[in-house]
């Protein structure tokens, strides 16, 4: 004999019903429009990637490695003292070096050439010290956003030739260059730069003797120094997978350039005109600034054995007014620097070794080498200087 339900009970199960329906229906909806949002152009099978918060046109990202982490990243790298890296590593070796909270780190090129991206924390900073070998490309990011500290991966993908990265919290796809969230939950997001310079090591090791070194021991097994991309940095041709339109302002495609966005003014230094003058002293908007270059880097991209490879130099860009006045630099007779207003002398790194204003440090901007189609790309208002005024 069937019993019949009081009516309160059979309106509890209708509702519930409903809502179990409502919700299913919901997630349904979120699920479908989560994949018509994702790009038709590429596999994201197997991406968690919010696809409908994003900036990018999809159709810009191409396929550079065909998976997810098939060029590993490094994260929390073993270290080596300098006398150990000394082992492999020679005077020309090009690494990037920064220093935080009193501790300094070397990331060689010769590894990150293998791995493009090294999540550290050097003193109380989460870092990621990334290199995009098809852009020339080393900058450093803090790997904070909004109170998470993000470990950063290879996503697989280019954007105008250039490593897209990605965060293995919420895998957001990010730009090696630019540092901006390109789509996911952070996307529109900025990543802080953190201050750092290519420089040789056998730079750092005079300035850093008690400093640490990037060791090989990455739990990988690679090529470390060698350069799997020889003669990169000397081809006439279009760069590898770049679609976009090439900046002919000057002759090569992947010239090196210093290049910096101040204020809303995107700047230039071909590396040509730096070896050539060896200093520049330049206003960009109402900043006066001065480009110091030094020699004795050897390219990464050049040679298949990055210790032989020819020696492209490096260069930092300084804001050039200490305590309410400009300073003014020329080359003295040692191959160092020197103000004409009080006549110290100065180093490439912006210091002031001798003279009158010894010990005093001029302020670093956030300028770094990159091959000239890859900035441009994403900088197309950028001033070259020789060029442009």
């Amino acid at each position: 004999m069937l019993k019949t339900l009081p009516l309160r009970s059979l309106a509890l199960l209708c509702f519930s019903a409903l809502l179990v329906a409502a919700v299913s229906s919901s997630l349904l909806a979120d699920a479908q429009a989560g994949e018509s949002c994702a790009p038709r152009n590429l596999r994201t099978s197997n991406w968690r990637t919010d696809f409908c918060n994003s900036i990018v046109d999809f159709n810009e990202i191409l396929v550079g490695n065909p998976s997810k982490d098939g060029i590993p990243s490094v994260t929390d790298p073993r270290m080596e003292t300098v006398e150990e890296a000394r082992t492999w590593l020679v005077d020309r070796s090009p690494v990037i070096a920064l220093e935080i909270d009193g501790e300094a780190r070397a990331y060689p090129l010769a590894i990150l050439m293998w791995h493009e991206i090294a999540n550290d924390q050097v003193g109380s900073l989460p870092v990621a010290v990334t290199f995009c070998p098809l852009c020339n490309s080393a900058i450093a990011y803090d790997r904070r956003v909004d109170e998470a500290v993000l470990d950063f991966g290879v996503s697989g993908l280019l954007r105008n030739s250039d490593l897209v990265m990605y965060d293995r919290q919420t895998e957001t796809w990010w730009q090696q260059l630019t540092g901006e969230g390109l789509a996911g939950e952070h996307a529109g997001a900025l990543l802080d730069i953190v201050p750092s310079q290519v420089i040789s090591f056998g730079s750092y090791a005079q300035r850093h003797a008690d400093g640490l070194v990037m060791s090989r021991d990455t739990g990988f097994s690679r090529q470390y120094g060698m350069n799997p991309y020889r003669g990169y940095d000397s081809r006439t041709g279009r760069p590898f997978l770049f679609d976009g339109v090439i900046d002919s302002r000057l002759p090569s495609p992947v010239e090196h350039v210093l290049a910096a966005q101040i204020n809303d003014i995107a700047i230039a230094y071909p590396f040509s005109i730096l070896r050539d003058v060896g200093i520049i002293n330049d206003v960009v908007g109402q900043m006066p600034v001065a480009a110091f270059y030094q020699g004795g880097v050897a390219s990464a991209l050049d040679d298949a054995v990055i210790a032989n490879a020819r020696d492209i130099g490096t260069a930092g860009l300084y804001r050039a007014d200490l305590d309410g006045t400009t300073l003014e630099f020329a080359l003295d007779e040692s191959g160092g620097f020197v103000d004409a207003q009080t006549g110290s002398s100065w180093n490439a790194f912006g210091e002031a070794v001798s003279g009158e204003l010894a010990g005093a440090q001029l302020e670093w901007i956030n300028a770094f080498p990159h091959f000239w189609f890859a900035w441009a790309a994403f900088h197309p208002d950028t001033l070259v200087y020789g060029l442009d005024g």
